[in-house]
């Protein structure tokens, strides 16, 4: 696929194959050039590329020994996990993560993995984001945002979609307080989280069973493309949170 550029207000997404099993040590930037190569892909400059955090965790050495029988074992690695648990069920946690997440298990994983291991989350996802993102330019010449995403639930609501953990080079949260709507009224509190909505989208050609662990949008506004941060920009602080 060349690097075309969708018409104006489109979005393209499309996932990239024949990324292969990731081990620890492995340069993501590296195995994502290369299955560009092999599918004869090319990225744009502007391009968002949206890689799972599983894969992330994979290369970043975040994957321990866990038995999935071992019910006491599997709480107690949520709770090392966790700096804050908010509701209980059986052996089901919604918890807090060090980064701020609320989720459930603190992210920990272990769908797509060898049986007996799980997955953490990445230490620092943006740093990771940023590691990924320096690989590709340095690689390919092009400059792309970055988003690492993962799997969470919605209190009060049903289903599962990827929201961003991780961001470079592209806005986590788009302020348009201050700008008009459609009909001209001035918006006062509207800020989309952008992040999240492109890795929702990119999810759509990833898929859980796919083993598709990169796909790349093409199209969001040069605007959204600036240096970012999901902990500093999309993680509520707790002087802004109605629920604790």
């Amino acid at each position: 696929m060349s690097a075309e550029v969708p018409p104006p207000g489109a979005l393209v997404v499309f996932p990239v194959h024949g990324i292969g099993e990731v081990a620890s040590g492995d340069d993501l930037g590296q195995l994502i050039a290369d299955a560009l190569g092999r599918s004869h892909l090319e990225l744009a400059d502007g391009d968002v590329v949206v890689v799972t955090q599983k894969v992330v965790s994979k290369a970043e050495g975040r994957v321990v020994a866990l038995d999935p029988q071992d019910k006491a074992a599997k709480v107690a690695l949520v709770e090392s996990e966790a700096v804050r648990v908010l509701r209980r069920r059986g052996d089901m946690l919604i918890t807090e993560t060090r980064h701020g997440f609320v989720c459930a298990t603190a992210g920990i994983d272990v769908s797509n993995l060898a049986a007996g291991q799980a997955a953490l989350l990445p230490v620092d996802a943006d740093r990771s984001a940023r590691s990924i993102r320096a690989s590709l330019h340095h690689r390919l010449g092009r400059s792309v945002g970055i988003v690492i995403s993962d799997t969470f639930g919605r209190a009060w609501r049903r289903g599962v979609t990827d929201v961003a953990i991780g961001v470079a080079g592209v806005a986590g949260v788009v302020d348009l307080r201050g700008t008009p709507d459609a009909t001209g009224r001035e918006l006062q509190a509207t800020e989309v989280c952008v992040a999240d909505e492109i890795a929702g989208a990119a999810e759509l050609v990833m898929g859980k069973d796919r083993n598709v662990p990169v796909a790349i949008v093409r199209g969001v506004p040069e605007h959204w493309l600036r240096p970012a941060s999901v902990a500093e920009e999309i993680v509520r602080p707790p002087a802004e949170d109605l629920f604790r």
